[in-house]
C-alpha cells in the first residue's frame, strides 16, 4: 500500500471549501476514513490498477482508493467540491484524474479504460440509472470494467440481489445477475453519513460473468420491463403486449398462468433468447 501523505480532516475539508451537502444532487459525505478504507477493499488489491468514481464530493473515499494505489478518474458534477478535489491531485500526483462534469453523460469507459473497478458512493438520485447502464453497454464477452463496489440504499440494493420468489425480486435482480454476481459486501447505517439520510445504506459488490450466448441486452429489457410492469397478474395478461412473448414462453415450457417474480434469470435468458431469434 502506498504511503499516506498528511491530509488534513475530513470535515476540515468540508469546512474550509464550503461543502454542506446538496440535498438536490443527492449528497451524503462518509467521513470515517477506516470505513472507508474497508469499501476501497472490497474490489481487491488496487495497486496500480485503473479505477472510476462517480460523485466524489469532499474526497473521502477518493483519498482511500488512492492510499489502495488505484489510478483514479473521479466524475464530480458539483463544481463546489473541485479545489477539494484538486489538493487530492497535488498530494497523490500521477493518481488521480478529475473530470468537471455530469457522469450520466460521461463515457466512463473511454475515461477510465478497460478493466477498470468501478467504486463509488453514488448519488442516490442517480445510482440505479448509472448501474443500469454500466450492466447494459455492450459485453464481448466480458465487460470494459473489472468490478463494480457501490454504495446504494439499502432497498436498491436489496432488489440488486434478491432472489427469484422474494419480495425484492424484480427486473433490477435479472438485470444485475443476468451475467454477473451481486452481493451485499457491506451494510452501512444512516449515522454515518454527513447529513444523515432516513434510510440505510449497503454497498454491493458485482463481478462478471460471460454473458450467455444468443441474448441481446434489449429484449431482456423489454421482456422483464413488460413482465414486471404488472407484476401481480399473470404472465399471460403482463406480456400479452409485446409481440412474440407468449409464444416463446410456450417454446421454453414455461406456463403462462405463473406471475413474473416466480420466473428465475435463467428462464427469463431462455425466453429473450427466443424472442431474438
Amino acid at each position: 500500500m502506498n504511503s499516506r501523505p498528511a491530509l488534513p480532516p475530513l470535515r476540515e475539508v468540508i469546512a474550509t471549501h464550503g461543502l454542506a451537502a446538496s440535498k438536490a444532487l443527492g449528497q451524503n459525505f462518509l467521513l470515517d476514513e477506516q470505513l472507508l478504507d474497508r469499501i476501497a477493499a472490497i474490489p481487491g488489491p488496487l495497486q496500480d490498477a485503473a479505477a472510476f468514481e462517480v460523485g466524489p464530493g469532499p474526497g473521502g473515499l477518493t483519498r482511500a482508493i488512492l492510499r489502495a494505489g488505484a489510478r483514479l478518474v473521479a466524475v464530480e458534477r458539483d463544481r463546489r467540491c473541485l479545489p477539494a478535489l484538486a489538493e487530492l491531485e497535488l498530494a497523490f500526483p500521477g493518481q488521480l484524474r478529475t473530470i468537471s462534469g455530469d457522469a450520466m453523460a460521461v463515457d466512463a469507459r473511454a475515461e477510465a479504460g478497460d478493466g477498470a473497478h468501478v467504486i463509488a458512493n453514488l448519488p442516490y438520485n442517480v445510482g440505479t440509472p448509472l448501474l443500469i447502464g454500466w450492466l447494459s453497454a455492450d459485453w464481448s464477452p466480458l465487460p470494459w470494467w473489472s468490478s463494480l463496489t457501490l454504495m446504494f440504499q439499502m432497498e436498491v440494493a436489496e432488489r440488486i440481489v434478491a432472489q427469484v420468489g422474494s419480495n425484492h425480486y424484480g427486473r433490477l435482480a435479472i438485470l444485475s445477475q443476468w451475467r454477473s454476481d451481486a452481493r451485499i459486501a457491506m451494510k452501512v447505517h444512516r449515522s454515518a453519513f454527513t447529513p444523515p439520510p432516513k434510510v440505510m445504506s449497503a454497498v454491493v459488490h458485482l463481478t462478471p460473468k460471460p454473458a450467455p450466448e444468443g441474448v441481446q441486452i434489449k429484449y431482456l429489457e423489454r421482456l422483464t420491463a413488460a413482465a414486471f410492469g404488472q407484476r401481480r397478474k399473470m404472465l399471460r395478461q403482463s406480456l400479452k403486449g409485446l409481440p412474440g412473448a407468449l409464444d416463446a414462453l410456450e417454446v421454453i415450457g414455461i406456463d403462462p398462468q405463473r406471475r413474473a417474480e416466480t420466473v428465475s434469470v435463467e428462464e427469463f435468458v431462455a425466453v429473450a433468447r427466443v424472442l431474438g431469434s
